[in-house]
């Protein structure tokens, strides 16, 4: 069975939230399309939450 690509716009949450984990700021959001930067701003926000509230090291 073939590998199915994974959905571009969980993939671009998750790089989203990676980004928020390390600190970069939301203008490091690589994406420019309106679906993609929207949940990348996504994963940045709960990422970025959950380091300022002292969820993560």
């Amino acid at each position: 069975m073939k590998r199915q690509k994974r959905d571009r716009l969980e993939r671009a949450r998750s790089k989203g939230y990676q980004a928020g984990l390390a600190g970069r700021s939301k203008d490091s959001c690589p994406y420019f399309g309106a679906d993609a930067r929207g949940h990348w701003f996504g994963g940045w926000r709960d990422a970025f939450g959950e380091r300022s509230g002292g969820m993560t090291d």
